[in-house]
């Protein structure tokens, strides 16, 4: 028999793919134990349900994903080199842990309280960035934008440049291994020309 905490892990896993692959309207608490091999109620057991699901998907997720990203700041160096970092961070996630970036996709569209808590875990990380930005456009090392709006737009390119595998082919991108590096090289070039002043 396994131990509560290994089922628990378990669904997390097949519910955190799910969500993130299928969306969260169309994954059912029947599916996700079909595929786990156990009864329902092992499910809402743990979670009591399907929104118990989610929201337990969401802070582990957030945790993780908030450890990738304080992990590549630690060992990343001053200015741009710290942007460069993140998204080299975001591309490594993209590659292995493709379901960590489908389900940020998936919790953004569907609003609260399920985006509502994901924010709540990302905020630190998004202050100190919108931080890090004005300081580096007060100092004359990046060109002047919004840094909030400038945020908002380098999530958005950089989450649907390393994960929008159906509009990339639709631009005639084949969602390869190397077409990620080269996308990253690709994102890396412009978000420095847009921020970097010479």
């Amino acid at each position: 028999m396994r131990a509560p905490s290994a089922t628990r892990s378990r669904i997390l896993d097949e519910a955190l793919v799910s969500f993130a692959t299928r969306g969260y309207g169309v994954t059912s608490l029947d599916g996700l134990a079909s595929g786990l091999g156990v009864r329902k109620q092992t499910i809402l057991h743990h979670f009591g349900t399907k929104e118990g699901v989610l929201d337990a998907v969401v802070e582990r997720s957030a945790g993780e994903l908030v450890a990738a990203l304080e992990e590549a700041l630690a060992r990343a160096g001053p200015g741009f080199a710290r942007v460069e970092a993140l998204v080299r961070a975001i591309f490594r996630l993209a590659a292995r842990r493709p379901e960590l970036l489908g389900l940020l996709r998936e919790v953004s569209r569907l609003g609260p309280p399920a985006a509502t808590r994901l924010l709540a875990a990302l905020d630190p990380l998004v202050e100190r960035a919108r931080a890090f930005l004005e300081e580096e456009m007060e100092a004359g090392r990046m060109r002047r934008h919004d840094a909030r709006l400038l945020l908002l737009s380098a999530y958005s390119t950089v989450i649907g440049v390393a994960t929008e595998v159906e509009v990339l082919r639709a631009v005639g991108v084949d969602p390869t291994a190397r077409s990620l590096v080269q996308r990253r090289a690709e994102l890396l070039g412009f978000l420095r020309s847009a921020l970097v002043v010479d």
